[in-house]
């Protein structure tokens, strides 16, 4: 049986995190990932468009403050200073709005979340659709954001979890890939993929970690996987995990958020090299808003990458890969013309939902539940340590407070076994 000081299970943004700390406070360790790559949810690809497409984070949220921004800093790794998230361009299906249209959907979107923040800081936590009502037609484009940055739908959104989340308004896209940059940045982490943990055996003093490999003997264990994950069964826990760490768990579940990438053999008129554009269709009320990201691919020709979330996320990838590109292509269809049917060069879709590694997005806490993701952070017995995006109250959903989490399970992990 192997036997080290702490096994840290994933190597994504926390696992690799957690890795950087204990080489360098020189702790023996071994860092264990069940897929073929390192990354989890932070992946670039570069083979479909032959540049950075990235799966899963691709912003410096709250960039300022963000470690990675320092990372990239360091390593030249390319990233662009944007003033707003707000769109330059939206489209109103087939006529691209005015700039008293762009002004007042924006505000609608900022006023929903300005709404469900405000009732999460009065210590509401009811479902942000209880709170939010934006004017009627910019109704779906502020749900469409509220899916997008929670990975549920409205009326599954805390209004105290969102309120707790710390931004600082600076979200800058990461033009060399956010995926490439957690892998850059956890290089020199020692990592054994394919490496899949099935059990976690915490019944004595220390832990003992089951593969299909063998087995492993550690003082402590970094649990860095997805809630859903957690949730399902996927690491089987001897005892099971103490039912208020599995209710927290189920309080904080990944909800759903795919991107659809299309490439085109023509320039999108009137857009700059690198654009940002809202998407409603004002005479189907049925249909989602949706958003895209315009950049160019290597023969220097757009890349549209739109982005959904909630359950419009989940419906279309249970649809299919044809769903996801059709819905997506309609958007871009309406706005640029008919013929833009025929000018689809290279098409590549998420599915984050169908990984069973992964089992969906992000994690939001659910109405009424948001103070149960506080105990996520804390020890199980002074040897179960559970990171990743989930267990971070101030920055969930995003890369860097899954790499925060890391390096704090990490000290936790050390102080408390007294390694």
């Amino acid at each position: 049986m192997t036997e080290t000081d702490v096994v840290v299970v994933g190597a994504g943004a926390a696992g690799l995190a957690a890795g950087e700390w204990l080489a360098a406070n020189n702790r023996d360790f071994l860092v264990l990932e069940a897929a073929d790559r390192i990354g989890g949810r932070a992946f670039t690809d570069t083979s479909v468009f032959g540049v950075p497409f990235d799966h899963g984070c691709h912003w410096l949220h709250s960039a300022s403050v963000n470690p990675f921004r320092e990372i990239a800093d360091a390593l030249g790794h390319r990233y662009l200073k944007r003033a707003s998230r707000r769109a330059a361009h939206m489209f109103l299906k087939d006529c691209e709005a005015s700039d008293e249209e762009r002004q007042a959907a924006w505000e609608a979107v900022e006023g929903a979340f300005r709404a469900a923040e405000t009732a999460g800081r009065l210590g509401r936590d009811v479902a942000a659709s209880r709170v939010v009502r934006p004017p009627a037609p910019w109704k779906r484009l502020a749900n469409h954001w509220l899916r997008l940055l929670s990975s549920l739908d409205p009326d599954e959104i805390s209004t105290l979890d969102l309120a707790r989340y710390s931004d600082t308004g600076e979200n800058w896209p990461v033009l060399d890939g956010y995926g490439a940059l957690v892998a850059a940045a956890g290089r020199t982490v020692p990592v054994r993929t394919g490496v899949a943990v099935t059990a976690i055996d915490w019944s004595g003093p220390g832990v003992r970690v089951e593969t299909a490999s063998g087995s492993i003997r550690a003082r402590a264990v970094i649990v860095t996987v997805s809630t859903n994950v957690l949730a399902s069964g996927g690491i089987r826990f001897e005892p099971g995990l103490p039912a208020d760490y599995a209710d927290a768990i189920a309080a904080c579940p990944c909800g759903y958020a795919e991107k659809v990438a299309i490439s085109f053999d023509r320039p999108l008129p009137g857009l700059e090299d690198v654009a940002y554009l809202d998407t409603i269709d004002p005479t189907d009320k049925a249909r989602p808003a949706v958003n895209f990201t315009v950049y160019p691919d290597a023969d220097g020709l757009p890349v549209a990458v739109g982005q959904l979330g909630g359950g419009v996320s989940r419906d279309l990838e249970r649809a299919g890969e044809a769903a996801m590109i059709d819905f997506a292509l309609q958007a871009l269809v309406d706005a640029f013309g008919s013929d833009l049917g025929d000018r689809v060069k290279r098409t590549a879709v998420t599915r984050w939902a169908s990984d069973p590694l992964i089992q969906g997005a992000y994690s939001c806490a659910l109405p009424g539940k948001a103070q149960r993701r506080l105990r996520l952070c804390d020890p199980i017995a002074d040897r179960v340590f559970l990171a990743g995006e989930a267990t971070s109250a101030e920055a969930y959903s995003t890369a860097h407070g899954a790499r925060l989490s890391g390096l704090r399970a990490a000290r936790q992990a050390v102080s408390a076994a007294s390694m």
